[in-house]
């Protein structure tokens, strides 16, 4: 038997490829944007590693061309989904048995499996399925969820070595143990990382997972599902389930196993959940864990003296990158009265030059939004701006003939609490409200009362006690906040991820303390020299 204590390999971020004309990189991933064009896809549900092809469907369109059909989901229903939590349970022992360091092998294999040969396919069913550019792909699908995997399993052995003081005698010991039950996790459209690491940090602490991608970000998920298989996770440990969200709430989320939710996504869902949960607070054998991201309405907020060169880029990466479609995005920004006529300028110029169209086009700065749920509602918030007379838009246009197109949005709000400064949208809509400079103090009391969000934001400053004032004033607005940066780009290892008010629970991904959410510690003392003794020193008289 072996009774060494292994160190797993130093977490390090994974190098960003650029992607420039004439790259290796850029000439096989166009080649892999070409092949994945061609396919349709079938994708199964897989449970206990059997993969299960159902009646009911769902057809997986390229956002930017939507008439083009790239894969069919097969969704689950009521006889899959209680078989999904069977094989969770029936699964749970000999996973939470084996030795961490084979645990920990396997991800660290599923993070060289994509970082190598898979990176193409998974990059390239990010873009044609979710719309995104080469670099967003590159930075989501490549790089972030690999460093969820490297760094999650660095998280997991500092969490394991964190054991309580022992005194002469006694030996105390900490063991952290999976979940008493399974997690069920629901991920997002955006980002394929976010889809894998929130099926994979409760799975690498020990527990069994199911797991429901977005119906727009199946074909990617189901992919990286792939990598987890080759890279040697066992049948039963994660299932993969396609389903509509309704019949999850029925069959899984009051199953009285329910261990963990792991989520992100929209507020209603997550508020929709947490009340369900608690309505059946009763029938568990445990309480269940709820970790929610939940969306942001995320600010820059600009000072007199903020360097406009700086604030410029910001603004246009910080609101438009990904179509807004960041839980990040910046969609609100208070700029000072005295700033505002160069700024409005020269952001408009700027946006001028994006060009927006389809990913495969590399020169593209921005493609399509999700769907056609997502267009209507981001569309018709746009045309209720142009009649407002509490609001005037000063750019943008959209089209949805061949794609989901809308094109770089900045409104111009004449009052702080407009709905577009305080109501998400996850669009390419950029409001922006002008303050007098007197009234900074105001303003910021404003920028942190006006949303009920609070997941990231900025400040621009070059005035040291401006940002001072600042950052103090916004303290509980933002759980990741910059200072003359963009409010997105969270890098794992560097700025752990997350936010509190209806932004959610704040247990930032890819660090030790989403991961204690996965575990129940059980603390064992032993006694090393018992004592025979009952009675007590002060018991005698003299």
């Amino acid at each position: 038997m072996n009774n060494a204590i292994f160190k797993v390999p130093e977490a390090r971020n994974e190098t960003i490829l650029n992607y420039e004309p004439g790259s290796k990189a850029r000439e096989t991933l166009k080649l892999e944007l070409d092949r994945q064009s061609k396919l349709t896809v079938d994708i199964p549900l897989v449970i206990g590693g059997k993969e299960i092809f159902t009646a009911l469907t769902e057809k997986l369109v390229m956002p930017h061309q939507h008439q083009h059909i790239l894969a069919t989901a097969h969704l689950a229903g009521e006889a899959e989904m209680k078989e999904a939590v069977k094989t969770a349970m029936e699964s749970k022992a000999g996973w939470a048995a084996m030795p961490f360091e084979h645990r920990a092998a396997i991800f660290l294999k599923a993070a060289d499996l994509l970082a190598g040969p898979w990176r193409d396919r998974v990059n390239a069913a990010t873009m044609l399925g979710q719309s995104k550019t080469v670099m967003q792909a590159e930075i989501d699908s490549a790089c972030e969820l690999c460093d969820f995997l490297r760094f999650g399993v660095s998280c997991a052995e500092e969490i394991y070595r964190q054991q309580p003081q022992s005194i002469p005698g006694v030996w105390n010991r900490q063991e952290y143990r999976p979940l008493d039950g399974f997690v069920m996790a629901i991920s997002p459209f955006n980002f394929t990382s976010i889809g894998g690491n929130l099926a994979i940090a409760p799975a690498l602490m020990g527990n069994t997972v199911i797991w429901k991608p977005a119906r727009t970000a199946t074909l990617s998920n189901y992919y990286f599902y792939q990598i987890l298989l080759e890279a040697g996770l066992p049948p039963g440990v994660i299932s993969f389930l396609p389903s509509r969200g309704k019949d999850v709430e029925e069959y899984i989320l009051k199953d009285p196993d329910l261990a963990g939710f792991h989520f992100t996504g929209s507020t209603a869902v997550f508020q929709s959940v947490f009340k369900l949960v608690g309505e059946n607070i009763g029938s568990y054998h445990q309480y269940p864990r709820l970790v929610g991201e939940t969306g942001g309405k995320d600010f820059i907020f600009a000072h007199p003296t903020a360097d406009i060169d700086n604030l410029l880029p910001a603004l246009v990466r910080g609101a438009f990158e990904y179509q807004g479609q960041k839980c990040s995005a910046a969609s609100r920004a208070y700029i000072p009265k005295s700033i505002w006529p160069a700024v409005k300028d020269r952001l408009l110029q700027e946006i001028e030059k994006l060009k927006i169209g389809d990913v495969r086009d590399f020169t593209n700065f921005l493609s399509a939004v999700i769907d056609r749920k997502a267009f209507t509602k981001i569309t018709n918030a746009i045309d209720q701006a142009r009649i407002s007379d509490d609001a005037e838009v000063l750019t943008g246009s959209y089209d949805d003939t061949v794609g989901y197109f809308i094109a770089p949005t900045v409104i111009l709000a004449k009052k702080a609490d407009y709905a577009t400064m305080r109501e998400e949208l996850f669009g390419p809509v950029l409001t922006i409200y002008v303050y007098e400079d007197e009234k900074l103090e105001e303003t910021l009391t404003r920028c942190d009362e006006t949303s009920p969000y609070a997941l990231t934001g900025a400040i621009f400053a070059q005035d040291r006690a401006a940002i001072v004032e600042m950052e103090q004033a916004l303290t509980h607005s933002a759980g990741n906040f910059y200072i003359n940066d963009k409010p997105t780009g969270a890098v794992v290892g560097q700025q752990p991820f997350g936010g509190s008010r209806a932004s959610g629970t704040n247990d930032k991904a890819g660090s030790v303390l989403n991961l204690l959410r996965w575990v129940s510690p059980r603390t064992i003392k032993e006694n090393l020299l018992p004592s025979a003794d009952i009675s007590y020193p002060f018991m005698q008289e003299s």
